[in-house]
């Protein structure tokens, strides 16, 4: 491990830290749409992937040193079912890789970085998760999370709450991930300071391109435009 390594809970964006990669998924073949209404187990069923994932994402970081929120473009990626990427395109270029116990960080002008998850025992323990999410088993998922569902088919919302989030170590209050049948659209996270951070998915990445409006970013996380 390389001394003087930035601490993994300061790298990583926080819906990042609390649940990597394992909920990116691209659009999949739906059985006609139904108004019926949505439980977590659906929710999860419909997103949970296997193999190679790869899409887009268009990042809102808000501050309160910033006038505007910090626009980020980028890919994540997940490959053969264990390495989880997250790159960063605009306005710099930044790759982060976890494989296995270890996470990667390379930074155009710098010299790459590598270190033990053993650093994030959060992190790690998040890993046992995967199966869970992959398969979509709710259960499993509920022994970290208290879920809860609103919405339709169509246009759903799922909540994470974290049950122990202080012992845990995860700096957030709690997780809404907005979709539209089996395509997670957008996930948005707000920390213990109730700042939210927003990072658009898939096809509302691709409708959000040329949108600089904070606003208007916000609605499409939420399935109001686009």
């Amino acid at each position: 491990m390389i001394s003087g390594t930035p601490s993994p809970t300061r790298i990583l964006p926080l819906w990042f830290r609390a649940l990597t990669l394992t909920l990116l998924c691209s659009a999949a073949p739906l059985s006609a749409a139904s108004p019926d209404a949505v439980d977590p187990a659906w929710i999860l069923s419909k997103i949970a992937r296997s193999g190679d994932i790869s899409t887009p994402f268009v990042e809102l970081r808000g501050s309160a040193l910033l006038k505007a929120p910090l626009r980020v473009e980028g890919r994540y990626a997940r490959q053969a079912d264990t390495t989880l990427v997250r790159e960063v395109t605009a306005p710099y270029h930044e790759k982060i890789t976890l494989k296995g116990q270890t996470a990667t960080l390379e930074r155009d002008g710098k010299a790459t970085r590598t270190f033990s998850l053993a650093r994030a025992p959060e992190l790690a323990d998040l890993q046992k998760g995967f199966g869970a999410l992959l398969s979509g088993d709710a259960s499993q998922l509920e022994q970290h999370y208290a879920l809860s569902a609103t919405g339709t088919r169509q246009a759903w919302q799922l909540r994470l709450n974290p049950k122990d989030a202080t012992a845990a170590k995860v700096p957030v209050r709690g997780i809404q991930l907005y979709g539209q049948g089996a395509e997670l659209r957008c996930i948005e996270t707000t920390d213990a300071k109730g700042q939210a951070q927003r990072t658009l998915l898939a096809g509302a990445a691709h409708a959000a391109q040329g949108v600089d409006d904070g606003a208007a970013l916000t609605a499409l996380c939420r399935g109001h435009a686009g």
